[in-house]
């Protein structure tokens, strides 16, 4: 059974940096694109990066670029977002996702078939 599972969410301040972890299992996922979504309270899940299934290249959305990245460890099976800088505006959940439909990446989250249950990042003042 494929299976993603996020962990390294909690409250931090802002300004504070914080490692999200996406940990898979079932299945390797060398070969897969990966990216993470959030959501807001109230607010549809929005797209925040994205890595390529040969993770040369990395897609940002304009609210991260320059404080979040992203990178996976093959051998721990295992994806990351750091995220530095945190903002107010970060508070989410974030859900890692997983695919193989396509080689480079993308920020439509109907293209990832693996989700992950997501995982809670307070920012508070």
């Amino acid at each position: 059974q494929v299976q993603l599972v996020e962990s390294g969410g909690r409250l931090v301040q802002a300004g504070d940096s914080l490692r999200l972890s996406c940990a898979a299992s079932g299945r390797t996922f060398i070969n897969y694109a990966w990216a993470w979504f959030r959501q807001a309270p109230g607010k549809e899940r929005e797209f925040v990066i994205a890595l390529s299934r040969s993770t040369a290249n990395t897609y940002y959305s304009d609210s991260v670029k320059g404080r979040f990245t992203i990178s996976r460890d093959n051998d721990k099976n295992t994806v990351y977002l750091q995220m530095n800088g945190l903002q107010l505006e970060d508070t989410a959940v974030y859900f890692c996702a997983a695919t193989s439909r396509i080689t480079g990446y993308s920020a439509n989250a109907n293209m990832y078939n693996y989700w992950g249950q997501g995982t809670q990042v307070t920012v508070s003042s």
